[in-house]
């Protein structure tokens, strides 16, 4: 298979190849499973949008299982996928039940957050969920190198994840933006030990980050947490 960093950076993690070599491979593993659980068990029925949705993976996937699902993405355009922004998807106000923000608020600018967030909450009805995955730049990992080294250790480059937060900051935008946070899991808490056997072997590792991420990933130490919201409008 071939190697597609460079369609990461330019893309985000959402595409249709992906490289099982890629260092993060393990963690996306293991947040789709999360995120499909969850439409599996609460989407049927439901309207959904997958917001900054890439190459609409998981939208064809649920489209396919006859989901009333679409997608938004700013740099891809198909059939279920309308190319727009995620500050103004072009949809009415209250259209869906649910709408997907997957590893998307640290692409873009603080002040494009609040834009975003506003945004979602406006196509969401009353009461509807929004279902987020957010780095945290106050990892395990990161935390111990500001201690001894004064710098903190990103999720991505900072021209990539301009975006990029402590998990607290996002959760404190998130609550000034009407939404509750009903739910919180952390992905890849960042131990020493696996953190290192992630990047050299990440295709041996996915079982391994699920059980991690089950009974250690504590969410204000994982390199990103999954939230379940509700909206509060």
């Amino acid at each position: 298979m071939k190697n597609t960093y460079g369609e990461y950076l330019e893309k985000g993690d959402y595409h249709k190849t992906i490289d099982k070599n890629w260092h993060y491979y393990p963690v996306y593993m293991e947040k789709m499973r999360l995120v499909e659980n969850f439409l599996e068990k609460n989407g049927k029925g439901k309207k959904i949008i997958d917001i900054g949705c890439g190459e609409g993976v998981l939208v064809e996937k649920f489209k396919n299982k006859n989901y009333d699902i679409v997608g938004v993405d700013f740099n891809y355009e198909s059939e279920n996928v309308f190319k727009r922004s995620v500050t103004n998807t072009g949809f009415e106000d209250n259209s869906f039940d649910i709408a997907l923000n997957l590893d998307v608020l640290e692409h873009i600018s603080f002040a494009e957050q609040e834009d975003a967030l506003d945004e979602i909450s406006r196509i969401l009805k009353p009461g509807g969920t929004l279902v987020l995955t957010l780095p945290n730049l106050a990892h395990l990992a990161s935390r111990f190198s500001f201690f001894f080294l004064g710098r903190l250790i990103r999720t991505s480059e900072i021209k990539r994840h301009k975006g990029e937060r402590t998990i607290a900051e996002y959760i404190r935008l998130i609550k000034e933006k009407k939404f509750a946070v009903l739910q919180r899991k952390g992905i890849f808490p960042t131990y020493p030990i696996t953190s290192i056997l992630t990047y050299y072997f990440p295709s041996k590792m996915v079982f391994w980050h699920r059980i991690l991420s089950m009974f250690l990933g504590y969410p204000n130490w994982s390199a990103i947490n999954f939230m379940i919201c509700r909206n509060k409008k």
